[in-house]
Order: structure tokens, then sequence, then C-alpha cells
């Protein structure tokens, strides 16, 4: 019988079983930023631990870096407070950091697969949430609290219990104007914010197989919003020729070596899964969240439920504190709600291609009177290629700022915060009470183009129509 890539990345990687039925995992790649590292390093002091295997562990900040203040020390003196502290703590434990002076600092699930750090077959924990963002790679990727972060700087392992694994698969070409975001949202939306839990999920299909690696990413980022703890794709010839030539990529006959090796990772197709969801590209549209959970989502011609749709008392009352919270109706058409604020960025939609897609539409429009919009890129290589190409020239004629690397809105950990109960357009990840910073602050999650759509109109508006597309209501 053929195993999966998470039997397979797994099993490499088990150190012990343990007595509580628990696996003790060797960790591949450790990466950390400003915000759950501090207290790791403190309880290693305390122990008067080092870090055990520095060379596996790399570092950046992107949490509280401010976007639109270069020059320290920062006004926020928690931020500097914070930056400082992980400069000394990879200064003390020799772990590589990616600083705001290197030209390759970021958000550290964009660094990781820009220099080639991120690789299949392996394993990688970060103290983020979104860490399954890197199983694009065919690698097990999971987010893990401070404690953990604690353990893999002493020991390079931890204990974790063994997912059971469900392969998505979506099949066939998506239609004109809709994107991974729209992909994500949709199987959320169909399977539940907790519908993951307990279980890894494999991404496959022909629409993956046709995904570059930033597609793959997106998608990967959000598995977390569906209760998952691990989202891959196998990894294949996209994957190799994305890796090729990175910085921390193998290099002359070691690539061709490790190549083999990744190749071997890849799911047998004899293998069988705990469950097969099956997706047709066809159907997806653009998705737009109207609620305060990731699942609470519709296509852009559908209609915000009624507390009366939901099926169960418990659905109901979700429902009905979602619209109050919202201020929406239930109901009502999630085209043309107004808003505020329009956030293109994140670890989810902060790459190249999705400032370079929306640039392609943007050109020629004009931010809507009122309406405040930013473009965050995810790190400061993408920020510098996309300034060669002269994108951030499109954006700022438009009507955006331009901004630096960073988290920026997606958490608001830093300056870029909603006041207020602004309504906020955003290619980030989460729309939970108070994500963005203001705790009556309102969030829709959607693709980069449909935040630029909802940018040039005021309003949230389908994308397809907005920019032209040929076959909007096809």
């Amino acid at each position: 019988m053929g195993k999966s890539l998470f039997e397979k990345v797994w099993d490499a990687h088990a150190v012990r079983q343990l007595a509580n039925g628990q696996t003790q995992l060797l960790i591949g790649t450790h990466l950390i930023h400003e915000v759950t590292s501090p207290q790791a390093f403190g309880m290693l002091r305390d122990r008067d631990l080092k870090v055990q295997y520095p060379h596996r562990t790399f570092a950046t900040v992107d949490h509280i870096v401010p976007t639109n203040e270069a020059v320290e020390p920062y006004s926020d003196p928690l931020a500097q407070g914070m930056i400082e502290e992980l400069r000394k703590n990879c200064a003390e434990n020799n772990v590589t950091f990616f600083d705001t002076n290197t030209g390759k600092q970021g958000v550290v699930h964009i660094v990781g697969p820009e220099q080639g750090i991120t690789q299949p077959g392996t394993t990688i924990a970060c103290g983020d949430s979104h860490t399954a963002t890197h199983g694009a790679f065919g690698a097990i990727a999971f987010g893990i609290g401070t404690s953990q972060v604690r353990d893999v700087l002493a020991t390079q392992t931890i204990a974790l219990n063994k997912l059971k694994v469900r392969r998505i698969n979506v099949n066939g070409t998506l239609p004109p104007g809709v994107y991974a975001k729209d992909v994500i949202l949709h199987i959320i939306r169909l399977l539940g914010t907790q519908g993951g839990t307990g279980f890894a999920y494999e991404y496959a299909g022909t629409t993956f197989d046709n995904f570059t690696m930033e597609e793959r990413m997106t998608v990967c980022n959000m598995s977390i919003e569906g209760g998952a703890r691990v989202g891959y794709v196998n990894p294949d010839d996209t994957t190799f020729e994305y890796l090729k030539g990175r910085p921390y990529s193998p290099k002359g006959t070691a690539w061709e070596a490790a190549v083999e090796q990744w190749k071997s990772f890849a799911s047998d197709d004899d293998c069988t899964f705990d469950d097969v969801v099956d997706i047709d590209a066809s159907q997806i549209q653009p998705t737009v969240t109207w609620g305060i959970t990731p699942g609470q989502g519709v296509g852009i011609e559908e209609n915000i439920p009624t507390v009366a749709d939901a099926p169960t008392q418990s659905e109901r009352d979700s429902v009905a504190e979602a619209l109050e919270y919202m201020q929406f109706e239930g109901g009502s058409p999630i085209k043309g709600k107004k808003i505020d604020v329009a956030f293109i960025g994140s670890c989810t939609n902060g790459r190249l291609s999705d400032f370079q897609e929306v640039a392609k539409y943007v050109k020629g429009h004009k931010v809507a009177e009122g309406v405040q919009a930013i473009v965050v890129p995810g790190s400061q290589v993408v920020a510098k290629i996309a300034e060669e190409l002269g994108l951030d020239k499109i954006y700022i004629e438009a009507g955006f700022e331009w901004r630096a690397a960073g988290c920026s809105m997606c958490l608001a950990m830093n300056p870029d915060k909603l006041i207020g109960d602004q309504l906020c357009a955003s290619s980030s990840n989460r729309n939970f009470k108070g994500r963005q910073g203001s705790p009556t602050g309102r969030t829709m999650l959607m693709s980069p183009l449909m935040v630029a759509a909802a940018a040039v109109t005021g309003q949230v508006s389908d994308a397809r129509e907005v920019f032209g597309f040929a076959s909007a209501n096809a």
C-alpha cells in the first residue's frame, strides 16, 4: 500500500513514539519572528541553554515593523524594543536574521520561499498560525506556540499528534476573474472553519497542477482558517523550477540529487486518504466574506444569508451575531456595500504576482473619494522587483499608498489600523472581530483584484465588471 506525502514526511522525521501516543518529530526548518520568540529565548536563558542547531533557524521581523516609517528608532517604543530583542537573541545564538537593513526582510511566510529556505519533503515550524503556507512546496508546515518555539530552539523537536489526511481535488479551469484566493474561500465556505480539525489537507487536481507556486501558497496559507493544521501540494516541476537558483537552494550536483529526493516524497498513486472532496473549478466565482469568520462568504452575485437560512440554532445565532457586528441586513446583496479602506498585502496575497495582476487592471483608474487604499509588499525583495517594474508608480498614480514590507493591516500590530467601525476590503486571511486594529472595525476578505475593484468604486464590486472582463456574468 502506498503512502501520502504527509505519511512519508512524518515517518522520515519521527524520532520516537512517546508514552502519551504523540510523536517526537524532528523539525527540519524553524522560522521565527519578533512576536512569539522573545519569551522562548528567555526560557532558554533561564535554563542556561543555547539554540541546538542554529543553522536550521531563520529569523525576520514582520508583525510590528511600521510600513510607512523607515528610520529607527520607531515612534512605537514597543515595536522598537521587540526588534532590538530579536537582534540580540539572534546575535547571541548565531541565528540568521533578515533584518530591515539586509534587503531580505519581510513577512516570514514570503521570505522563506523566496530565499529557497522552504523545500519539499521537510518539516517546517514557526510561531505563527499561517505557517501552512510553506506546504505549497510539499513540506509539512505548521504553526506552533511559544512553548513549542522554545522546544524547537532547544532540541529541534516537538511532540505532536499525527493528523488524518483529507485530499481536496479541484479540477477544471477557473473562470476569468477567479483566483486562488477565491478557491480557498470557496473551500472554507464548503467545509467550514472547523471542517479540517484533526486533518492535514492535500490539495490536488488539475487546477492545482496548473497553479503557480504563488497561487499554491495562497491556498495553503489559509488552511488554518479551514481548521486544518497543515495544507500541502505535492512537489512537481513547477516547484523545482521556482526553487532553482534561490540563495538557500542546493547548487550544482547537489541540486539534481535534491530534486530526485523531493520527487520521492510525493503521494503514491495507490495511497489512501481518510477523506476525499471533489470540487469543480468552473463553479467557483469571486468570493467575498460578509461575516466574522472566513467561512461566512458568498459569491459576488449572491445575497448575504438571513438568520432563517441557517439550518441549526447554533448557526442561526452565529449569523445573527455576524450581521449585527458587520451592520449588514440579511438577504441584501453583497455587492454595493460601501467601504472605507482597501488593503492589498499580507502573507496570503503580498507576493509579486498579486501586485502584477492588479496593476494590469488598475492602470488608468482612480481610488474613489473617501477611500484609503494601501498596497504593502510582502518582502523587501518583492518591493524591489515591483519597483524595478514600475508597479509602484501605477498604484501611486491610481491613488494607492505604496508602503514598505511588513504584515501591515492584516493584524494591525503596527500603526496600520482601522478606525472606529470602518469597513475594509482586504486581501488578508482573517475577518475576526477587531482583527484589523479597531474593536469595532469590519473586514471583508476577497482577492486582490476584488479589493482593487472596491477601492476604485468605493463599494464591494464585481472586478470582472469594473475592469471589463468579457465573461463577467458567464
